[in-house]
């Protein structure tokens, strides 16, 4: 048996506490699949993720949900990242490449206010349609079809992971929301291993611009998010695509996420609809503590 060191961040903002927590752990080469996946089970937070070397980038980082390994996970990026740099294992260079399953993404860092600031790309945009029902979707997560906006398609996005877009048209419907996570694939024909990600183009804070929570699939153990970068991302997309798809160029969208929960996170979602969509985000994150995980 052996002692391994994980360290909590919690991303997406600059107070312990709020945010997302996720763990991580340094100096990952030695570790095999099943010691990470046995790490991630034990600490329980929605992902870990494991800094390893590579070959075709600056670093590689793989992450694992209790149950499963996924493509990309951009809270976790935020605080691998930071984590790094404040423990010295890399230098807060401007620019950084990271090798993940769902491409090499580029990493952008700036200081600023004694903090960090990382901007993270994402994968290239992808919609599917959704077909299933609307009634059981709103079933599932404890609100009525009355209260998803009947303006805007129900879609499978995808900047790097896929979930499953809900527009939200009543704000007050997200205090209410209880997700029966159980019951997604069945609804989520197409996709049943995806996520749902109710938002709304509304916020609570004067600060956002965009409101969402995040239900995790069956398949990862968890139940949901408390502030998600990469679902953040798909929203983006979402907005130039379906929203505002006249609006061309470069601007910004603050999602706020995780009131619910008492995490108030903040995620900027830069969107390029000059030509071809593309998205970053852009976070922060904040050292929390060292668990003792035995594997």
């Amino acid at each position: 048996m052996k002692k391994i060191i994980v360290k909590q961040y919690d991303a997406f903002s600059t107070k312990p506490g709020m945010g997302n927590p996720a763990g991580i752990v340094l100096d990952a080469d030695n570790l095999i699949d099943e010691e990470m996946q046995e790490i991630a089970s034990k600490v329980g937070f929605n992902e870990c993720a494991f800094p390893v070397k590579s070959n075709v980038a600056d670093l590689r980082i793989r992450y694992f949900t209790p149950e499963h390994e996924m493509d990309l996970c951009g809270h976790a990026t935020m605080a691998t990242i930071f984590s790094l740099i404040s423990e010295k294992h890399i230098e807060p260079k401007r620019n950084l490449t990271i090798e993940t399953k769902a491409g090499i993404l580029s990493i952008q860092i700036t200081e600023e206010q004694n903090t960090y600031h990382l901007r993270m790309e994402h994968a290239k945009p992808q919609f599917k349609s959704f077909d299933g029902s609307v009634n059981d979707l709103a079933t599932s997560i404890g609100i009525t079809i009355e209260d998803i906006h009947a303006e805007y398609p129900i879609v499978y996005g995808n900047t790097g992971i896929w979930t499953l877009c809900i527009p939200i048209k009543n704000i007050n419907a997200f205090a209410k929301m209880e997700p029966k996570n159980a019951t997604f694939p069945a609804i989520l024909k197409e996709m049943p291993n995806a996520s749902l990600h109710p938002f709304s183009m509304k916020a609570f804070a004067v600060d956002a611009d965009m409101h969402a929570r995040h239900f995790s699939a069956p398949i990862s153990g968890t139940i949901q998010d408390a502030v998600t970068g990469t679902a953040s991302g798909v929203m983006g997309a979402y907005v130039a695509t379906y929203v505002l798809p006249e609006k061309k160029g470069q601007y910004e969208l603050v999602v706020e996420q995780g009131q619910e929960l008492g995490k108030d996170g903040r995620v900027i979602v830069h969107v390029d609809n000059s030509e071809d969509i593309t998205i970053a985000i852009t976070g922060t994150a904040v050292f929390v503590k060292d668990i003792s995980v035995y594997i």
